[in-house]
Protein backbone atom coordinates (compact mmCIF):
# COMPACT_ATOMS: atom_id res chain seq x y z
CA UNK A 1 0.00 0.00 0.00
CA UNK A 2 1.66 3.42 -1.09
CA UNK A 3 2.04 5.88 1.84
CA UNK A 4 2.66 3.45 4.69
CA UNK A 5 5.78 3.20 6.36
CA UNK A 6 6.78 -0.50 6.41
CA UNK A 7 8.42 -1.60 9.73
CA UNK A 8 11.11 -4.31 9.66
CA UNK A 9 10.52 -5.19 13.11
CA UNK A 10 7.05 -6.93 12.71
CA UNK A 11 5.29 -9.22 11.41
CA UNK A 12 3.13 -9.88 8.01
CA UNK A 13 -0.26 -9.93 10.70
CA UNK A 14 0.88 -6.87 12.59
CA UNK A 15 1.61 -5.40 9.30
CA UNK A 16 -1.60 -6.37 7.82
CA UNK A 17 -3.12 -5.13 11.24
CA UNK A 18 -1.48 -1.61 11.02
CA UNK A 19 -2.49 -1.20 7.60
CA UNK A 20 -6.24 -1.91 8.92
CA UNK A 21 -6.26 0.15 11.47
CA UNK A 22 -4.86 3.02 9.53
CA UNK A 23 -7.43 2.61 6.36
CA UNK A 24 -10.13 2.49 9.49
CA UNK A 25 -8.87 6.16 10.52
CA UNK A 26 -9.14 7.63 7.56
CA UNK A 27 -12.73 5.72 6.45
CA UNK A 28 -13.86 7.59 10.11
CA UNK A 29 -12.89 10.47 8.70
CA UNK A 30 -14.50 10.54 5.30
CA UNK A 31 -17.58 8.73 6.75
CA UNK A 32 -18.19 11.88 9.31
CA UNK A 33 -17.84 14.40 5.97
CA UNK A 34 -19.69 12.16 3.77
CA UNK A 35 -22.78 11.91 6.09
CA UNK A 36 -22.46 15.41 7.04
CA UNK A 37 -22.66 16.51 2.69
CA UNK A 38 -25.53 14.07 2.04
CA UNK A 39 -27.51 14.63 4.86
CA UNK A 40 -27.30 18.72 3.86
CA UNK A 41 -28.33 17.53 0.23
CA UNK A 42 -30.81 15.66 1.08
CA UNK A 43 -32.72 18.14 2.85
CA UNK A 44 -32.39 20.70 0.07
CA UNK A 45 -35.38 19.28 -1.10
CA UNK A 46 -37.72 20.08 2.08
CA UNK A 47 -36.89 23.81 2.14
CA UNK A 48 -39.36 26.31 0.61
CA UNK A 49 -36.94 27.81 -1.88
CA UNK A 50 -36.04 24.51 -3.61
CA UNK A 51 -38.97 24.88 -6.27
CA UNK A 52 -37.29 28.37 -7.39
CA UNK A 53 -34.39 26.29 -8.89
CA UNK A 54 -34.11 26.00 -12.44
CA UNK A 55 -33.60 23.21 -14.36
CA UNK A 56 -29.67 23.24 -14.86
CA UNK A 57 -29.83 23.62 -10.95
CA UNK A 58 -32.08 20.85 -10.26
CA UNK A 59 -30.05 18.45 -12.97
CA UNK A 60 -27.09 19.63 -11.00
CA UNK A 61 -28.74 18.73 -7.43
CA UNK A 62 -29.78 15.06 -8.31
CA UNK A 63 -26.46 14.30 -9.46
CA UNK A 64 -24.87 15.51 -6.28
CA UNK A 65 -27.59 13.03 -4.72
CA UNK A 66 -26.37 10.58 -6.61
CA UNK A 67 -22.95 11.09 -5.85
CA UNK A 68 -23.41 11.21 -2.59
CA UNK A 69 -25.22 8.49 -2.25
CA UNK A 70 -22.07 6.22 -4.18
CA UNK A 71 -19.79 7.60 -1.72
CA UNK A 72 -21.53 6.88 1.22
CA UNK A 73 -22.00 3.17 -0.55
CA UNK A 74 -18.21 3.12 -1.14
CA UNK A 75 -17.19 4.08 2.37
CA UNK A 76 -19.26 1.72 3.74
CA UNK A 77 -17.67 -1.35 1.72
CA UNK A 78 -14.53 -1.81 3.14
CA UNK A 79 -17.42 -2.76 6.86
CA UNK A 80 -19.01 -4.82 4.55
CA UNK A 81 -16.15 -6.40 2.79
CA UNK A 82 -14.46 -7.31 6.40
CA UNK A 83 -17.40 -8.65 7.79
CA UNK A 84 -17.76 -11.34 5.25
CA UNK A 85 -14.20 -11.88 4.99
CA UNK A 86 -12.44 -11.33 8.13
CA UNK A 87 -13.24 -15.19 9.65
CA UNK A 88 -11.73 -16.68 6.38
CA UNK A 89 -8.43 -15.05 7.43
CA UNK A 90 -8.73 -12.98 4.16
CA UNK A 91 -7.09 -9.53 6.11
CA UNK A 92 -4.22 -8.63 2.91
CA UNK A 93 -7.04 -9.09 0.17
CA UNK A 94 -9.50 -6.68 2.83
CA UNK A 95 -6.95 -4.40 2.72
CA UNK A 96 -5.65 -4.21 -0.34
CA UNK A 97 -9.29 -3.92 -1.58
CA UNK A 98 -10.38 -1.19 0.83
CA UNK A 99 -7.13 0.79 -0.07
CA UNK A 100 -8.55 1.17 -3.60
CA UNK A 101 -11.85 1.66 -2.90
CA UNK A 102 -10.84 4.26 -0.43
CA UNK A 103 -9.20 6.38 -3.46
CA UNK A 104 -12.12 5.61 -5.24
CA UNK A 105 -14.28 6.80 -2.72
CA UNK A 106 -11.95 9.96 -2.39
CA UNK A 107 -12.53 10.96 -5.92
CA UNK A 108 -16.42 11.00 -5.27
CA UNK A 109 -15.97 13.19 -2.07
CA UNK A 110 -13.91 15.33 -4.79
CA UNK A 111 -16.94 15.30 -7.26
CA UNK A 112 -19.59 15.96 -4.24
CA UNK A 113 -17.69 18.57 -2.86
CA UNK A 114 -17.17 20.63 -6.44
CA UNK A 115 -20.73 19.98 -6.97
CA UNK A 116 -22.23 21.28 -3.75
CA UNK A 117 -20.03 24.06 -3.77
CA UNK A 118 -20.96 24.97 -7.74
CA UNK A 119 -24.67 24.27 -6.73
CA UNK A 120 -24.79 26.71 -3.89
CA UNK A 121 -22.50 30.00 -5.39
CA UNK A 122 -25.09 29.10 -8.41
CA UNK A 123 -28.34 29.82 -6.69
CA UNK A 124 -26.83 32.48 -4.30
CA UNK A 125 -24.75 34.81 -6.62
CA UNK A 126 -25.84 33.30 -10.13
CA UNK A 127 -23.73 30.66 -12.90
CA UNK A 128 -20.75 32.40 -13.95
CA UNK A 129 -19.87 32.65 -10.54
CA UNK A 130 -20.99 29.48 -9.67
CA UNK A 131 -18.82 27.91 -12.31
CA UNK A 132 -15.73 30.12 -10.91
CA UNK A 133 -16.02 28.48 -7.40
CA UNK A 134 -16.37 25.62 -9.00
CA UNK A 135 -12.97 25.73 -10.55
CA UNK A 136 -11.49 27.15 -7.45
CA UNK A 137 -13.14 24.02 -5.73
CA UNK A 138 -11.52 21.86 -8.32
CA UNK A 139 -8.00 23.45 -8.08
CA UNK A 140 -7.79 23.41 -4.67
CA UNK A 141 -8.98 19.27 -4.38
CA UNK A 142 -6.21 18.90 -7.15
CA UNK A 143 -3.89 20.71 -4.91
CA UNK A 144 -4.82 19.19 -1.92
CA UNK A 145 -5.58 15.68 -2.91
CA UNK A 146 -3.04 14.90 -5.74
CA UNK A 147 -0.34 17.71 -6.61
CA UNK A 148 0.75 17.82 -2.70
CA UNK A 149 0.87 14.30 -1.66
CA UNK A 150 2.47 13.08 -4.76
CA UNK A 151 5.25 15.98 -4.36
CA UNK A 152 5.51 15.28 -0.90
CA UNK A 153 6.12 11.40 -2.31
CA UNK A 154 8.58 12.40 -5.24
CA UNK A 155 10.69 14.14 -2.40
CA UNK A 156 10.72 11.28 -0.40
CA UNK A 157 11.08 8.48 -2.88
CA UNK A 158 13.66 10.49 -5.71
CA UNK A 159 13.82 7.64 -8.73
Amino acid sequence: MSGTIERDDETEQERLNRRWAELLQELRVIQTGTQILTGFLLALAFQPRFTELDEYQVTTYLILVGTAAITTILALTPVSLHRVLFKQKAKDEIVTIANRVLKVTLFFVGLTILGTVLLIVDVVLGRQWGWAAGAVTLLGIAFAWVILPFGVERSRNPR
